[in-house]
């Protein structure tokens, strides 16, 4: 009897074990993925912490580049995003794999400026991007979803709005990830550790 009621026990956990332990799904990234994946890599954008040397919108072989769309005079989100970002890559075994490029949709306030802005985050790896080409900063902005606005208002002061995704670029020029505002950094470094895996 003690043998038949150990054997069944020792069953159920092996099976439960099997259940829970076997071949564990993966992880569900915190970012959301678009089919098809927008191809961003062949579009460029002046780098102002390159010189204005034109800067391809794609990562590095086997590295990811992060990509926001923002301005320095915002009060809260593009700084709490860049923020998050930073602390994000910290917790990288390797956190020279992810580069991280803001593209000013206030070029006229934020183009001399800009590079003190982001080195202030990412002092050696980080790329300021900014063109006075309304045109161009169109096109860049498209392909990512991205929108934004700058109006004057009847005080004379500038509004800007804009969205707050955040978006993950790999080295074959495709925008594999974006992320909505508000992810904790704990949840941005897990979906780095993932997509730099899944090229490895």
């Amino acid at each position: 009897m003690n043998r038949r009621i150990v054997g069944a026990v020792t069953a159920a956990i092996v099976t439960l074990l099997a259940a829970c332990g076997g071949e564990s799904e993966p992880r569900e990234l915190a970012g959301y993925v678009r089919d098809p994946a927008p191809i961003v890599g062949d579009l460029e954008l002046p780098d102002l912490s390159n010189g204005g040397e034109p800067f391809g919108i794609s990562a590095d072989p086997g590295e990811l580049l992060v990509v926001y769309f923002g301005y320095t005079n915002c009060p809260d989100f593009c700084p709490t995003t860049l923020s998050d970002v930073r602390l994000a890559r910290r917790e990288l075994d390797d956190p020279s794999q992810v580069k991280v490029a803001m593209v000013t949709i206030d070029p006229d306030r934020d183009i001399p400026i800009l590079p003190d802005y982001v080195g202030g985050f990412f002092p050696d790896d980080g790329h300021a991007l900014g063109t006075t080409d309304e045109g161009l900063l169109a096109q860049v902005a498209a392909p990512f979803g991205t929108s934004y606005d700058i109006s004057t208002n009847d005080d004379g002061e500038i509004e800007v709005g804009h969205r707050t995704d955040l978006y993950a670029v790999d080295d074959q020029g495709r925008l594999v990830l974006t992320w909505p505002f508000g992810v904790t950094k704990d949840d941005l470094a897990s979906d780095f550790d993932q997509l730099l895996g899944a090229d490895a």
